[in-house]
């Protein structure tokens, strides 16, 4: 039987951590190449370290992109997230770029050709989650955590936060009583700031924006709001530590509320089945609970390299389901078309629209005019409810 109470911590990290920003770069390069050719392929992996920027991995593209076009994303990018410091610097960092063509025999496995749909880019098991204990169907830990580091960026951005700099991370604890969280236990910020500030100083400037987040009533005790607990923070970003793609998977996902697959998202174009089905699993569990059907749902879907049907769907309501998972599971695979192909055309995922996803989490997003965040429309609902 499963703890009604309990504590429980997620974790995220701003746009300027370093693995962040790599995730933030490799999408980047996605999105150029999406832009020049929808159906273009692109594997980017990104290393950082003091002012050097590395870029590996594969693409192709019907249309030319120049490794002049490549550097200038990158280095908006970088310039976007605010690096310009001595020891990483938008302008100034060393840049290196070992794309290249993709492997020909798994082109031949993934391409449609003949009789044969497009296969899926790898094998692997993707999963999904929604829960009912947010608005946004997400579980509260990760999406606070999230939304403390939001805010301080656009604070940063705005110059209304100036003592700020990119690198940032936060901690929640809350507490859970009958399965819902009804207090924040402890929270950690820390956060990269300029020369000249105390630590007290800089606890104060954080102080408003976890407030502004958590839910009135929930502030922890001040012995369990930690900030900065090292000190000082100056030294931060890739010059402090070294980045690379993929490196941050639970704070893509779900904060570790629920499994993740192991396949990382940033860098890959979407016939790579780590990211769009994943995608597809989250929208299905979203619709599932935002249907009224559970409160709580966890959907797993696996694929072979070069195989378009899925070789499962799993669905688990954790017992808190008002319809029997194996009709939901054989309702929900006639319903949607999870074949690679199937995803992209009904999620609209051949477009420029991944840079954005890199920081603050994949989940629990707004979907966007331009078809961002598209795996976060709940327009399956009334379709569940009639199946229901």
């Amino acid at each position: 039987m499963s703890r009604s109470s309990y504590i429980f911590t997620s974790e995220s990290v701003s746009e300027g951590h370093p693995d962040k920003v790599c995730d933030r770069i490799s999408d980047t390069v996605v999105d150029l190449f999406l832009s020049r050719d929808p159906v273009a392929r692109v594997a980017c992996e990104t290393l950082t370290t003091t002012n050097r920027i590395v870029l590996a991995g594969e693409t192709r593209c019907a249309m030319p992109v120049s490794a002049d076009e490549i550097e200038a994303a990158v280095r908006a990018a970088v310039r976007d997230i605010g690096y310009e410091q001595d020891g990483f610097h938008w302008k100034t960092a060393a840049f290196s770029n070992y794309l290249h063509e993709q492997s020909v025999d798994i082109a031949m496995g993934v391409d449609a050709a003949g009789n044969k749909d497009e296969g899926a880019g790898d094998q692997g098991i993707m999963f999904g989650y929604a829960c009912d204990e947010t608005p946004e169907l997400m579980p509260a830990p990760i999406l606070y955590a999230h939304q403390i580091l939001k805010r301080m960026a656009e604070a940063r951005h705005s110059g209304a936060r100036p003592e700020f700099e990119p690198d940032a991370k936060s901690q929640v604890t809350l507490r859970y009583e009958n399965g819902r969280p009804v207090a924040a236990t402890s929270v950690v910020v820390s956060t990269q700031h300029k020369e000249g500030y105390s630590p007290a100083d800089i606890r104060e400037l954080v102080r408003p924006f976890v407030a502004s987040v958590l839910p009135e009533g929930w502030f922890p005790p001040e012995e369990e709001f930690y900030v900065n607990p090292t000190g000082n923070f100056v030294i931060g970003g890739p010059d402090g530590d070294a980045g690379l793609t993929g490196r941050k998977i639970i704070v893509d996902t779900y904060g570790g509320a629920a499994p993740h697959g192991g396949g990382a998202f940033s860098g890959k174009d979407p016939t790579k089945v780590d990211r769009s089905a994943a995608y597809a699993c989250r929208w299905l569990a979203k619709n599932v609970v935002a249907a009224g059907l559970a409160k709580r749902c966890t959907i797993q879907v696996s694929y072979a390299i070069g195989v378009a049907k899925p070789l499962s769907l799993y669905v688990d309501l954790h017992g808190t389901g008002q319809i029997d998972e194996a009709k939901l599971e054989e309702a929900l695979m006639q319903t949607a078309d999870l074949s690679p192909r199937g995803i992209r055309e009904r999620q609209g995922l051949n477009r420029p629209i991944y840079a954005r996803t890199a920081a603050y989490g994949h989940f629990g997003r707004a979907p966007d005019a331009d078809g961002g965040f598209s795996w976060e429309r709940t327009d399956l609902v009334d379709e569940l409810k009639r199946l229901a």
